[in-house]
């Protein structure tokens, strides 16, 4: 399983993912879920993934490859007008490995791959994407300003309640980490190392990148604080009356 987060601010893009995969409790490995593509002073594009490690693979695979080779440019993450039409490329690349893994007659469903591509291209705002496993994909937007694919579920609430476009990189790291944690102590699934990654709009590089390990001093401060906190918001709630 995964989780990975990219939400847009008024300052950039945060880019957050876990590095697990597992094939059963006795087969667990670590992968780099975060992939980027830059060109100086032009564009920075950002890819986390999620689903069939395969799939994954292969799509960011054929994505890097269509970069390098000269008879393989075009379409190319580093070439392409606009984010929308990246978006379609990560889409139609999507389709592409899925129907090619897939034998005839079996459902595809196995294969399946989710993504969240975010980033900026000279001459426009940043945008941010959710790439369905079909292909198709939604844009993030002033109601709903982050995605989140994988293990969702235990993370979202701390975002919906808390996140605000408004905060500063290091208030949305320490919202994330928290969303994290509550993800970490929940689905044995996902693990550290977690990757880390800003964008600060109109930079055209990434500002910031790290990998937080399970040991990481502030990542344990975050943890052992966030747990503190909501044993305190909870005896503080007046008690139920019969």
């Amino acid at each position: 399983m995964t989780y990975c987060v990219g939400l847009k601010t008024h300052e950039g893009l945060v880019f957050m993912s876990d590095t697990r995969t597992n094939a059963g409790v006795d087969n667990i490995s670590v992968f780099r879920k975060m992939h980027c593509w830059q060109k100086e002073d032009e564009r920075v594009l950002v890819l986390l993934s999620a689903g069939n490690l395969a799939t994954t693979q292969a799509v960011v695979s054929l994505l890097e490859e269509r970069t390098k080779a000269p008879d393989e440019r075009t379409p190319s993450m580093l070439e392409t007008p606009s984010m929308y039409q990246a978006a379609r490329l990560v889409g139609d690349t999507v389709k592409e490995v899925i129907r090619q893994s897939a034998p005839a007659g079996q459902s595809a469903d196995a294969f399946g791959a989710s993504f969240i591509l975010g980033g900026q291209i000279r001459g426009m705002e940043p945008r941010l994407f959710m790439i369905y496993p079909e292909g198709n994909f939604i844009e993030a937007s002033a109601d709903t300003p982050f995605f989140q694919i994988g293990e969702t579920k235990y993370g979202k609430p701390i975002l919906v309640r808390a996140f605000d476009p408004a905060m500063s990189f290091e208030e949305t790291v320490k919202l994330l980490l928290v969303s994290f944690d509550s993800t970490l102590r929940s689905n044995l699934s996902v693990a550290p190392p977690i990757d880390l990654l800003y964008y600060e709009q109109d930079s055209f590089r990434i500002g910031y990148e790290k990998r937080i390990e399970a040991e990481d001093p502030y990542m344990r401060t975050i943890s052992e604080g966030w747990s503190q906190a909501l044993k305190s918001a909870f005896k503080s709630l007046p008690d139920f009356t019969r």
